[in-house]
C-alpha cells in the first residue's frame, strides 16, 4: 500500500508527486490502494496530488483506491466536486 505523509501542503507536493508517480504504475495489481490516514496537515494541493495519481493509475489501466482520507480533505473533496474521482475513497 502506498503511504502519503503526514504533511502534504503546495510545499510538499511536487516532490510527493515525483516520488508516488513510479510507484503507481509500477505496483501490481489491477487496484493501487493509498493509504491517507496519516495526512494531518494539508491543502488542496493534497487533492491534486491524489488526482495526478489517479491518471497515473488509469494511463496503467488500473483504479486508485485511497483508504483512511481524513475528514476534512474528505469535505474539501466534496466541496470542489473531486470526491468521486478518488476511487471510493474510505
Amino acid at each position: 500500500m502506498l503511504q502519503l505523509p503526514r504533511e502534504l501542503t503546495y510545499r510538499q507536493a511536487r516532490s510527493c508527486l515525483v516520488q508516488l508517480r513510479p510507484q503507481v504504475a509500477a505496483f501490481e495489481g489491477a487496484q493501487v490502494p493509498v493509504d491517507a490516514s496519516g495526512v494531518e496537515v494539508f491543502d488542496s494541493a493534497a487533492l491534486a496530488v491524489l488526482l495526478a495519481c489517479r491518471r497515473e493509475a488509469q494511463a496503467a489501466d488500473k483504479q486508485l483506491v485511497v483508504f483512511g482520507l481524513p475528514q476534512g480533505l474528505q469535505s474539501m473533496a466534496a466541496l470542489y466536486g473531486v470526491d468521486g474521482l478518488l476511487g471510493g475513497a474510505r
